[in-house]
């Protein structure tokens, strides 16, 4: 989970630097595909924890 947010927070700040400067459009760029990684990576985390059984 810590790994998840640390990526979100990144993201989001990417994003935010990227559009808050003029003139860096690649800064932008990898921030969405970080926010892209990151909800995959939740996505998959989310399927291989239902796959293993019921939760205690």
């Amino acid at each position: 989970m810590v790994l998840f947010l640390i990526l979100l927070i990144a993201g989001i700040a990417l994003v935010a630097i990227g559009a808050a400067v003029d003139g860096i459009p690649y800064v932008i760029s990898i921030g969405v595909l970080l926010l892209i990684v990151d909800l995959l990576y939740l996505a998959a985390r989310s399927i291989w924890r239902s796959t293993r059984g019921p939760a205690r």
